[in-house]
């Protein structure tokens, strides 16, 4: 990944979907050569020179200051995930000027058997633990019952961005694939953001990219955002129709993971679904929930 290549694309694509109106600025008609805001409008609104704002949108991020950071983050009206992608940008630039204040490449990580253990306890809830490359690291029964069309193929671990763009259940699987898809390329352009140097992201983003279109289509985009809370509609092939809530929890005790618990309305039929669900996979002789990433070796 190219993190002076990403900085460039990422300015241009903010500053293209803002007009003048957007930011408060007049708009004196005629013929804009490009879309949205032009360099010398974003400069004048971030409080800074046209030339140091030209560099700094050519990717030089060398010397760029938290006050500047902000003020190009006001002008482009980014919202929080923005923002901390562009800083995250802004540090992995500058780590590529001083290699020795790289990060460590993000490693396979281990779950803890007290994590696990937690997890497994949680019988009425469907939970999983995820990294930032959307690798399911660990699950409880319910979990892996839910999302079960995931380990159909057997590559370890399941992921959610392999699933999604390469395997065909996943266009039953999710009712609305294309913002399912949509929020998966925006977490995972996030974390490339933040984790610029891990060997394994990049691999994967490579192998999305180069075996479907629409991720490389969405990917282009340079949308971020944060996992937070949503709603997951999907279409479970043994019990249909499922509306789950869903809330993520970084692990302070474990830097990079997501704890992920699902719920439903009670009373609603996804809770009726659920229930049926859990009695189905108590019976049943699944593969182990833990699944270690053999399918690549730690960087």
């Amino acid at each position: 990944m190219d993190s002076a290549n990403d900085i460039r694309e990422f300015l241009t694509s903010r500053r293209a979907r803002l007009t003048p109106e957007q930011a408060g600025l007049p708009n004196f008609g005629g013929r804009r050569r490009v879309p949205g805001l032009r360099r010398e409008e974003v400069a004048l609104l971030a409080g800074m020179s046209v030339e140091y704002y030209v560099r700094f949108e050519r990717g030089n991020a060398k010397g760029i200051s938290e006050v500047v950071l902000e003020g190009v983050s006001r002008a482009l009206q980014l919202d929080d995930a923005e923002r901390s992608h562009l800083y995250d940008l802004v540090r992995a630039a500058n780590e590529g000027i001083h290699p020795q204040r790289r990060r460590g490449s993000t490693k396979t990580q281990d779950i803890r058997p007290g994590l696990q253990q937690l997890i497994d306890s949680m019988h009425d809830v469907p939970v999983f633990v995820q990294n930032g490359r959307l690798d399911i690291l660990a699950t409880n029964q319910l979990g892996h019952a839910v999302f079960s069309e995931l380990y159909v193929q057997p590559r370890r671990p399941a992921n959610f961005g392999r699933f999604l763009f390469l395997d065909p259940r996943a266009d039953v699987f999710y009712r609305d694939w294309d913002d399912a898809a949509y929020q998966t390329v925006a977490l995972l352009r996030s974390e490339a953001g933040r984790s610029s140097h891990d060997r394994i992201l990049s691999d994967l983003i490579g192998e999305l990219s180069t075996r479907s279109d629409r991720f490389r289509t969405l990917w282009a985009s340079h949308d971020v955002r944060e996992h937070r809370t949503g709603v997951k509609l999907l279409t479970h092939p043994i019990v249909g129709d499922l509306d789950l809530a869903f809330e993520a929890m970084n692990l302070s005790s474990d830097r990079g993971l997501q704890l992920i618990a699902y719920s439903a309305t009670p009373g609603s039929t996804t809770a009726d679904a659920l229930k049926l669900l859990a009695s189905w996979a108590a019976t049943d002789n699944t593969e182990s929930r833990t699944t270690a990433p053999t399918d690549a070796s730690p960087s």
